[in-house]
């Protein structure tokens, strides 16, 4: 019952038997004193047999040589023969590999008490070796047993204090979990393994036994924290609140406590996209950290990293990556190299340099956050998911769509069985997945997929947040994409209509707002009108984006399409060569949007009657093409249309 409330996190049950676990303990330690000679003893070998699920087994296979701890009082055994049969009868199970745990222990390692229990057992054949529940031990082999597909061997060794990857590991939860009782402690791991559950269980129990003060505010910013993380931004502004207004009566004005109120409230108006409430809150607390704190300390870190997010929102991006770079060489100077912390700043510069169109830059940094999220976190992790999610935006962007989607699914599949349906982030996967869908030509399942993620945000967003805004821009695209032009506009107005009234005029989500409208008049034959809206979006580019930015070479292909339209082909074929001299330096070379560039280059010189390097052209879109979409993409269909009509030209040419 006991293991079984630590394996699941049980808090009524952990909080309920902690007198039981407490002295569970004590009775180990003095059973081991009595039985092993901890100054001479002979290291000995356990064993324990027991399944584990195929997804679980996966992470372990990637820790060889790293550390490994089970969650619970750990039940071993010196006979060999009946752990082999627990193990036997777990490999039997769907989808349960059958594990041989074999563990080598040295009683001269003090560290950890463990015990025979045999003669206090109900099963004395079992020959029970009993460890109290912080054993810690490195994995040194994983081994296939008998060519059993579904069964293996784990060699794993006791850990002694002078091991220095557990050392600093340890050291480091301790200093972030200092100065709080044992439950708090519990409550700080719970959250930071992604069990808002279990942890919001746990704080609403202590809550409700304290009537200190003090610990009252701990827990109403416990549980604003986890709220926070659960995407129900309305009860996290409550509880910080309420945290807030007790330190404010309890604490001097420039208390580190004060500090990580305001950049907490900060964080949560981050998310609900209210950016001039944002910077007040994170400045008070960055004004605080800069006063009382020394110049590498962690809390420091955060403030930098906050500030840098509300400047990346604003789309000012070389601000934004100043000072994540400062928050990240805070963390590098002070935390392990596997700390998750790590990860969230390399993912932070990463999305940065996305922005700013370096994308190998961006994927190397997204890489970097991965690493250590595998490493360091349980597979079905939300970070994980945001690391999928977002190393499949940089393969969208690089316009390999079917690896994006695969990236997008795995973050989908993490985020809907540890987030509730109604988190922004599980919104914006379905918006990514309708992304790759648009861009493949499956324009129901794209349309389908956007109207998931709209759904989404309006049970959990204020109906001003700039994600409505990308919402109704990427439901107008797919309309325009079916014809629907009249549907197409009222959304792509509805975007730029919040925009206009939440972000800063240079904004490059204003762009894509103006470039969409300007789409739509141009699909609908009006020019001048389509040409003064892709200009707005031109403007705002040119002033936010490097000149090498794809972004920019978007906005010069569609200026130059109007110019074509309107049959200025030496304009249209200056600005379609704007786009191309871009794309290549900047997109792999089977990118659709080079095909795209290369298409309508050809069209200018077909219509300059230059018909050999039309076809040229033409040949080439077609060939990126034939790489990325499925034969029967109408783009295929159209570009060797175009292909046939030139070398009509050329036959009647021919034939004069």
């Amino acid at each position: 019952m006991l293991n079984y409330a630590l394996r699941t996190l049980d808090a009524d049950g952990i909080i309920t038997m902690g007198f039981f676990m407490c002295r569970l303990h004590q009775q180990i330690q003095q059973l081991h004193q009595q039985q092993f000679n901890t100054d001479h003893g002979e290291p000995f070998i356990v064993y324990r047999g027991q399944g584990l699920m195929q997804s679980d087994f996966e992470k372990l296979e990637k820790l060889k040589g790293g550390l490994m701890s089970f969650n619970n009082f750990l039940s071993t055994s010196t006979n060999k023969a009946v752990s082999l049969e627990f193990a036997d009868c777990a490999s039997a199970i769907l989808d349960t590999v059958g594990i041989l745990f074999i563990m080598s222990i040295d009683p001269c390692i003090k560290s950890t008490p463990f015990a025979s229990v045999k003669e206090v057992s109900y099963f004395r054949e079992e020959e029970e070796i009993l460890f109290s529940m912080h054993t810690v031990f490195r994995v040194n082999a994983i081994k296939q047993m008998d060519n059993k597909n579904q069964f293996y061997q784990v060699e794993l060794e006791l850990t002694s204090d002078d091991d220095q990857q557990l050392r600093l590991l340890t050291d480091r939860i301790r200093e972030e979990a200092d100065g709080y009782s044992g439950w708090e402690r519990l409550g700080i791991l719970l959250i930071k393994i992604g069990q808002f559950n279990k942890a919001e269980e746990l704080y609403a129990v202590l809550l409700k036994h304290t009537s200190d003060q003090g610990e009252k505010g701990i827990y109403y910013h416990q549980l604003g924290l986890v709220h926070s993380n659960q995407g129900d931004y309305e009860r996290a502004i409550r509880y910080y609140e309420q945290g807030l207004e007790i330190n404010q009566k309890t604490l001097p004005s420039n208390h580190s406590d004060l500090a990580t109120s305001y950049g907490n409230i900060g964080s949560v108006y981050h998310q609900m996209g209210e950016y001039l409430k944002i910077l007040s809150f994170y400045e008070k607390a960055l004004e605080i950290h800069q006063k009382t704190l020394p110049s590498n300390h962690p809390d420091l870190a955060i403030s930098y990293n906050n500030i840098a997010g509300v400047y990346h929102q604003m789309g000012e991006y070389s601000r934004a990556l100043s000072f994540y770079k400062k928050a990240l060489e805070i963390k590098q100077k002070t935390l392990p190299s596997n700390h998750p912390s790590l990860a969230m700043s390399y993912n932070n510069i990463a999305g940065t340099y996305h922005q700013m169109g370096e994308y190998s830059k961006s994927l190397s940094f997204y890489e970097k956050a991965l690493e250590i999220r595998r490493k360091a976190l349980p597979s079905n992790h939300p970070d994980l998911a945001q690391s999928y999610s977002n190393i499949g935006s940089m393969h969208h962007q690089m316009g390999e769509y079917s690896k994006a989607l695969s990236f997008y699914e795995k973050a989908l599949e993490i985020y809907q069985t540890t987030l509730p349906s109604n988190k922004p982030s599980v919104a914006t996967l379905h918006n990514n997945i309708g992304l790759m869908y648009y861009k493949i030509g499956e324009y129901s399942k794209a349309l389908s997929s956007h109207k998931k993620a709209l759904e989404i945000r309006r049970k959990a967003l204020p109906s001003n947040h700039p994600d409505f805004a990308q919402s109704y821009n990427n439901i107008g695209s797919v309309y325009d994409n079916m014809g629907e032009y009249s549907k197409a506009i009222s959304f792509h107005e509805k975007a730029l209509e919040i925009y206009q009234t939440t972000l800063p005029p240079n904004h490059p989500d204003l762009a894509i707002s103006y470039n969409n409208i300007g789409s739509e008049y141009h699909n609908m034959e009006q020019y001048s009108k389509a040409l003064s809206f892709y200009e707005k979006a031109l403007e705002i580019k040119q002033k936010t984006f490097p000149s090498n930015h794809p972004s920019l070479a978007t906005s010069y292909n569609n200026i130059g399409r109007v110019y074509d339209n309107m049959e200025e082909y030496s304009k249209a074929f200056l600005f379609y060569k704007k786009a191309l001299e871009i794309r290549q330096k900047t997109l792999p070379s089977n990118h659709l949007d080079l095909a795209q560039s290369y298409n309508n280059i050809a069209d200018a010189y077909y219509n300059m009657k230059d018909y050999s390097k039309a076809l040229s052209c033409y040949e080439r879109a077609l060939d990126i093409l034939q790489h990325v979409l499925p034969p029967t993409h109408p783009h295929i269909k159209a570009v060797r249309n175009n292909i046939e009509i030139v070398k009509k030209k050329f036959q009647r040419i021919f034939d004069e």
